[in-house]
């Protein structure tokens, strides 16, 4: 059984194309390998598998070494030469060309893809959240903001990102006015720093709106809203 989810198709425009991610339930090294064989029932012991496994690599490896090619079940191999010949007395130069040592699917492998049952499960985009508000003039943390100064937040998924005119920090005062950050000094997923505008006193709540998601950016942007009121002296 393998899992997959549905996701944005970042590549389009439209906001009803999605792709499928597939989630592997388990990837098996090669102990594993010999350890779930011979779970699976087997005369030869885990010295034995060791052994019979290490030939079959050592095998394949000659082969190839030597210019020949494997056509088994669970794969074939083949070889590819890039980069470009100056005419037809041109030789390999490894400075110039480079060998390709090809691997695709043998027939037990296509077979397969018939046969593996597919379970569809919910995989959501991370949602952004601050965590920690610090003002950095006065040093304290989750209490107040200095007009003026700078605020360094700490969060997740709280990068800065996207194309949509709605992205950025915002400083919302209790009375529902929104004073978007213009300068941000460092932005990253886990950090932001910015300066802070010359902000009236008040009670504030520290938003932002981003687009990032894990090192892309989504359609739609997503808004995090810090639960802390911070007041502005």
């Amino acid at each position: 059984m393998l899992d997959y989810s549905l996701h944005e198709n970042l590549l389009t425009d439209r906001k009803d194309d999605y792709t499928a991610q597939t989630h592997p339930k388990v990837s098996y090294n090669r102990e594993q390998f010999i350890d779930l064989m011979l779970q699976r029932g087997t005369l030869m012991t885990k010295t034995d598998a060791l052994a019979v496994l290490n030939n079959i690599e050592e095998t394949a490896a000659y082969i190839i070494q030597n210019g020949g090619t494997l056509n088994l079940p669970l794969l074939n191999t083949g070889f590819s030469i890039t980069g470009i010949f100056d005419g037809s007395t041109d030789v390999f130069d490894p400075h110039r060309h480079h060998l390709h040592v090809n691997i695709s699917k043998g027939t037990l492998l296509r077979s397969l893809e018939q046969e593996v049952k597919l379970t569809k499960v919910n995989v959501s985009s991370p949602q952004p959240q601050i965590l920690e508000v610090k003002d950095s003039v006065s040093g304290k943390i989750d209490e107040v903001l200095t007009a003026g100064g700078a605020v360094e937040i700490d969060g997740v998924n709280i990068k800065i990102s996207g194309e949509n005119p709605a992205c950025g920090l915002y400083f919302v005062n209790e009375n529902g006015t929104e004073t978007k950050a213009v300068t941000l000094i460092y932005n990253k997923p886990s950090s932001v720093l910015a300066l802070i505008p010359q902000l009236p006193s008040g009670n504030y709540h520290v938003k932002i709106v981003t687009q990032y998601s894990v090192g892309k950016d989504l359609k739609d942007p997503k808004t995090t809203i810090f639960g802390d009121v911070l007041q502005v002296l």
